[in-house]
């Protein structure tokens, strides 16, 4: 159960997002924040060129590549805790049920999640967030806002990540120290599986920004709608599955 501070602070954010989504349509745009929305980007591509990047590729050069695909397994397998809850709070019950087995499966023959056994059963990962949640649910996105640290989000998006991380089981372990060197971990191996995109962004993109901002958009627009996108929701939205496989594509041709 949340304790009394974290639903004073869904009770905020919600309430901020309602006021948001009033002022959204007509002549007003989804990001009418951007100066200050760029700002923090900038702080934020500072953070990661000069700490997190450098990280990243450390950890992708001393790790055998068997060893980085068993620390992204394991993180997730208990990623599937909560992509099971989502499913079931959307109404996708066969769904929630075969990623409830997900979890089952590589916990147990995956060796705590290691493994993705369930793979190879034809249980395929599924990406359900307490965001995407709440957009089922109706409730509006709201403005396009960068948060310190975190990157492209909006006021229904902080929301999801609280509700995310009182699904996480990281979170109640009892030890500080290893609950944090757990999340640690975890940041180090996402930025790692993000170089990728980090180069499209790099060598592609004519503004950053707008790269970032124009591919969260699309992609959250994407997951809540489970790619049935309305025709309305699509004009001028980003296909960054098109341009991931066409780096992908390009950086096998250079090899």
């Amino acid at each position: 159960m949340l304790n009394n501070n974290l639903t004073s602070v869904l009770i905020i954010v919600l309430s901020f997002i309602f006021l948001t989504a009033c002022t959204t349509t007509g002549q007003h745009s989804i990001d009418p924040w951007e100066d200050w929305n760029r700002d923090v980007q900038s702080f934020n591509d500072d953070l990661d060129e000069h700490v997190m990047r450098p990280i990243a590729e450390g950890y992708e050069w001393i790790m055998p590549s068997f060893a980085s695909q068993g620390v992204s397994n394991f993180f997730s397998n208990i990623d599937d805790i909560g992509v099971t809850l989502n499913d079931f709070l959307q109404g996708k019950f066969l769904q929630g049920s075969q990623d409830g087995a997900r979890f089952l499966i590589n916990s147990t023959l995956g060796i705590g999640g290691l493994f993705d056994v369930a793979a190879e059963l034809e249980l395929t990962k599924n990406n359900e967030d307490f965001g995407q949640t709440l957009g089922v649910w109706g409730l509006p996105t709201g403005y396009y806002m960068v948060v310190p640290f975190v990157g492209p989000s909006s006021p229904r998006g902080i929301v999801g990540l609280i509700g995310d991380s009182a699904t996480d089981p990281i979170s109640y372990v009892a030890s500080p120290y290893i609950s944090t060197g757990l999340s640690v971990l975890n940041a180090i191996d996402t930025r790692a599986n993000m170089l990728t995109l980090g180069k499209i962004a790099d060598e592609a993109a004519l503004d950053r920004y707008l790269f970032f901002r124009d591919s969260y958009i699309a992609r959250r627009k994407y997951l809540v709608y489970d790619g049935e996108i309305p025709d309305e929701e699509l004009e001028g939205d980003f296909d960054l599955d098109k341009a991931l496989d066409e780096q992908l594509e390009e950086d096998s041709l250079k090899q």
